[in-house]
């Protein structure tokens, strides 16, 4: 396909010009040459995007604190001439990284505190997060794990995931495993297929979860090989991280599609981000995009308080606004739960509408989507046998 038959596609057709390909080519489509040109430095990026001196100049000043690498597909979508094109935003640092408020802290849910051994977060009785490399496909400005994940490209050593594997192995309780990172999709077939198959040898883990934002930021990476492997040490499920409807693109929806058809139920972890899908239009069609691709929406995230990310969390009560107008105009299944993970490691907690008007001990007195108030009777027939039995 030549760059002249992407006319009229919602593409940026500045990125195609400079690394001289074209959508549906053949190293397009290979997520080895897409990893190997993220865009990292300035001067490439001024290339893609329209960007002013003082632009380059704040950059460069992120720059020296967090690091930046996106996709060429990633950096397709976005609006060369919009500064704050939702895309852009997701992936180009910005001054406003470089302050960090009072209440942010590098590591805000204690997950170093929660580490019994390295790379391994052990928060919640049965199940464990297993770090497994440092990497990923695009850092996202809004990562919580930026204290680690983009200060290098490394993956753990073969010997630092035997030693978390025989953490699991002799912590009985352990029934699932979420491996991340970083990005444990941007490690090679191999050394994947060996961190599974050694989760898989321990008879008490009974899931395995991978979170990836692969099928956003570099979909081609779900081929058939890697799927072939991962079908192998099944139940395994994949959460992935859709925040905007724009990334729901064909290429997106095609990885989707192959992973479920796979086996591999997928679903999404969006996170609440000021300025990109703070607005309940928005996230009602990054939804129903959702769903339609056949992934299932099941976290919607309160920003973490890392350091540097004040300028993209909200109130908390916008979240609780949102799930309100969602609530009766899309199908349940479509709404995700918006949750607080605690800072300091008190874990999720989720929050939800209040739909309970009045209660006394007879009536709850109840309000509906549309804001019509409806009486519903308390449990009479416990208490009709209790007068019984009196």
């Amino acid at each position: 396909m030549g760059l002249t038959e992407i006319e009229g596609k919602d593409m940026n057709k500045k990125v195609f010009e400079y690394f001289k390909t074209a959508p549906g080519s053949p190293e397009w489509n290979d997520w080895h040459w897409q990893y190997r040109h993220r865009i990292t430095e300035i001067e490439e990026l001024s290339r893609i995007i329209n960007l002013s001196d003082a632009e380059k100049q704040e950059i460069a000043s992120c720059l020296h604190r967090f690091r930046m690498a996106v996709t060429p597909y990633y950096a397709s979508l976005m609006d060369p001439e919009d500064p704050k094109d939702p895309i852009r935003l997701q992936a180009v640092p910005s001054i406003l990284e470089m302050h960090t408020m009072d209440c942010e802290r590098s590591d805000p849910l204690n997950e170093e505190g929660d580490s019994p051994v390295p790379n391994i977060v052990h928060r919640y009785p049965d199940r464990v997060l297993f770090l497994t490399t440092r990497q990923c496909a695009m850092y996202c400005r809004h990562c919580t794990r930026r204290r680690i994940v983009g200060e290098e490209d490394y993956a753990i050593t073969r010997s630092e995931i035997d030693a978390a594997l025989s953490y699991i192995e002799r912590t009985k309780e352990v029934r699932d495993v979420l491996i991340s990172g970083g990005d444990p999709l941007t490690l090679g077939d191999d050394k994947l297929e060996y961190i599974l198959s050694g989760i898989r040898k321990i008879s008490h883990v009974e899931t395995i979860r991978i979170g990836s934002r692969v099928p956003v930021s570099m979909p081609m990476r779900i081929t058939p090989e890697l799927l072939s492997m991962i079908r192998k040490y099944q139940p395994v499920w994949l959460n992935t991280h859709f925040n905007h409807p724009r990334e729901v693109t064909e290429e997106a929806v095609r990885a989707c599609g192959a992973i479920v058809d796979a086996g591999i139920p997928v679903g999404n972890q969006s996170v609440l981000l000021r300025g990109i899908n703070d607005d309940t239009d928005v996230m009602r069609d990054l939804l129903l995009k959702l769903i339609k691709a056949r992934v299932r929406p099941y976290y919607l995230y309160q920003c973490d308080m890392s350091e540097g990310l004040g300028h993209f969390r909200t109130d908390v009560s916008e979240g609780i606004r949102i799930i309100r107008e969602l609530t009766g105009t899309i199908s349940g299944y479509a709404i995700p739960r918006f949750v607080i993970d605690l800072p300091g490691g008190g874990g999720k907690v989720p929050l939800n509408p209040d739909y309970i008007v009045s209660e006394d001990a007879d009536h709850i007195l109840l309000e509906n989507f549309e804001g019509r108030l409806y009486d519903y009777p308390k449990d009479r027939f416990a208490k009709q046998q209790k007068e019984v039995k009196a």
